[in-house]
């Protein structure tokens, strides 16, 4: 039972550190850009339907849709938005027309969710710097400078992984969030005329006495929000229970208080809404603040950068984008990875992000559109998961999702007003990743299909050889092949110029499915094609680690024994020419054939060993 408690609290503790550090620093900025403008007037009940919209926004959108509804639709435990793909993909398969919709809109939010990787970091990072202003007038001109090199060390320690430090994560976020929570009481003391902004009269009422100036508001309130998605994310890491427990029990209390907090002194100092979270501070705190905040925000940045690795193997594994290298950070835990190229596209995104917008105000204008766009993403996955996969009552899916997806589209249409001020920087990037994903995909289809129409049946051309047998040297010879049942252009070309067949030969298919696990138990498909050859499919969830090596230890006891010190590997190593004709537009053409050629050898991401693989070339026109 001791034990039990225990990894709980361990749990709730990394949840802490790990899922909340985004929503935990948007402290730093949302509540001020209501205000920052001078477009609100800075009134007792404007301050008080705007701290009410706060409340009620993490109220409905976190506690109740998140937390309550959504941490509902897990895929085998796990959560996000690939996995919440994969759910509604498997819960829409007898309808393959709205399946496709989904998996159209479950790639743009995937893509979205790496535009929103470049802004949070960038925003929280210059945020907490910013702090410096408050101390001195004089630091302006180096927040720009400091906020660089915190954001490039964060980047260059990735290769090293987050283990040593990880541990550091939770302590340093629940600190953060006591002080924020203590901050804002302090302020409330001394006047709880705001506690009044709990009732939500007073958000109706701002709507409706303001009309478009309250439309437009929702913009910077969405700020508050920025981070929810996390809770569904890393539910596989953390569990439910642990994220609910954190929520409810530290990271709500601290958020509300804090936001009360600074409504509070803009009601006392109207002067103070220029940056309310910092003078909220007494003066000798400051300092140990802006260093508490910015250690919160780069933990809140590990945390994005760790999801955005995962969300690419994820990615990866599901057919939208090329093999990458990825290499593993922890011999303990499998989890932490580093993608290299993901790792530097980032830092470029967050580098040229500061650079271009300058601060944290700038930056708001081009953050929360592409979020709210995820969120509504979302909203619509859960409707096919909860109405096709579970079963339920279409009256009770519409009220289920329909008010949340109200919420999320009025969001995104007021977070749509900020795209000419630097909204357009994020669905810039999330375009053109979803072209350079959709493009993969077809343009693998566009491979198998060709591959496909070439194909000769594998048990006739084994019959067909064995009437003159080739010569048969010792060992045995694995061939890769991306159908099963079909010859690989590697066994042919073997023949062709080697002129000979090994002992045993297995025809491995690697099949990667919409589910994040696949138990050892269910790894292996083996059958006999006679004459010592194996037909194996080996099979994959798309948060599992590639090894075929370690799969074919299975393969013992089935007939056939595989020596890895009497094993070669083949492959083929595929060169796509674009063609005129069918297909693709040829700039998309172009652009996969110069992607495949730049993907990761195979042989390194299903973890073959070096020294036993024989790549044979073949060009492939589509």
């Amino acid at each position: 039972m001791s034990a039990s408690k225990s990894s709980l609290a361990a749990l709730t503790l990394g949840a802490i550190g790990v899922v909340y550090g985004d929503i935990g620093t948007s402290v730093l900025y949302a509540f001020k850009q209501v205000f920052v403008s001078g477009h609100v007037p800075i009134t007792p009940t404007n301050v008080l339907g705007v701290l009410s919209l706060f409340f009620w926004a993490l109220t409905g959108i976190v506690s109740i849709k998140y937390v309550v509804l959504i941490m509902r639709a897990d895929n085998n435990g796990e959560g996000g938005l690939m996995a919440l793909l994969a759910l509604a993909s498997l819960s829409t398969k007898d309808t393959p027309r709205v399946r496709g919709i989904l998996i159209v809109l479950g790639v743009f939010g995937v893509a979205l969710f790496f535009g929103d990787g470049v802004i949070t970091p960038a925003i929280s990072v210059l945020s907490a710097v910013e702090g410096l202003e408050i101390i001195t007038p004089s630091a302006k001109p180096y927040v720009v400078p400091i906020s660089l090199m915190v954001l490039a060390g964060l980047f260059l320690v990735q290769r090293r992984g987050t283990g040593d430090i990880g541990k550091f994560f939770g302590p340093v976020t629940v600190l953060w969030f006591i002080a924020i929570g203590v901050m804002g009481l302090v302020q409330i003391v001394q006047n709880p005329f705001v506690l009044w902004a709990l009732s939500p009269t007073y958000a109706f009422g701002f709507m409706v006495e303001h009309h478009a100036l309250a439309f437009i508001t929702l913009g910077a309130v969405f700020l508050c929000l920025t981070g929810a998605e996390a809770l569904y994310a890393d539910m596989g890491h953390f569990g439910k229970q642990p994220i609910r427990i954190a929520w409810f029990g530290l990271v709500m209390p601290s958020l509300a208080l804090n936001y009360f907090g600074q409504g509070a002194l803009v009601l006392a100092d109207p002067e103070a809404a220029q940056n309310p979270f910092f003078l909220m501070a007494p003066e000798w705190a400051l300092i140990p603040l802006v260093v508490l905040a910015t250690a919160a925000t780069v933990i809140a940045s590990q945390a994005l950068i760790s999801g955005a690795y995962s969300a690419t193997k994820q990615t990866i594994q599901l057919g939208f984008l090329p093999r990458l290298t990825i290499l593993h950070t922890s011999i303990k835990d499998t989890g932490q990875i580093y993608i290299p190229a993901v790792n530097w596209t980032l830092m470029f995104g967050v580098v040229l992000a500061v650079v271009m917008f300058g601060s944290s105000d700038a930056l708001a204008a081009a953050y929360g559109i592409s979020v709210s766009l995820v969120m509504i993403i979302t909203t619509v996955m859960t409707f096919f998961v909860v109405r096709y996969g579970w079963k339920y009552p279409l009256w009770l899916c519409i009220a289920s999702t329909g008010l949340f997806f109200v919420i999320d589209a009025s969001f995104f249409a007021s977070n749509s007003l900020k795209i000419a001020q630097g909204g357009w920087f994020p669905l810039a990037m999330a375009v053109g990743l979803y072209v350079i994903m959709s493009t993969w995909k077809d343009g693998r289809r566009l491979m198998n299909q060709k591959l496909a129409a070439d194909a000769i049946d594998l048990p006739s051309f084994l019959e067909a050889v064995f009437v003159s047998p080739p010569v048969r040297v010792e060992g045995t010879a694995v061939f890769l092949t991306a159908e099963s049942g079909t010859v690989p252009n590697a066994l042919l070309h073997n023949l062709k110029h080697n002129k000979v067949m090994h002992t045993t030969n297995l025809f491995v298919t690697v099949r990667s499915h919409e589910i994040p696990w696949v138990g050892m138990n269910k790894r292996l498909e083996v059958n006999s094609l006679g004459h010592d050859c194996w037909q194996v499919t080996v099979n994959y969830g798309f948060k599992n680690d590639p090894d075929i090596p370690k799969a074919l230890q299975q393969i013992k006891g089935r007939g056939c024994d595989v020596n890895a010190m009497t094993t070669s590997y083949f492959l083929s190593r595929d060169t796509v020419v674009p063609t005129l004709g069918e297909g693709m537009a040829p700039w998309r053409e172009k652009l996969f054939a110069q992607m495949h050629r730049n993907a990761s050898a195979a042989a390194d991401f299903l973890n073959l060993p070096n020294n036993s693989v024989v790549e044979l070339g073949s060009k492939i026109e589509i």
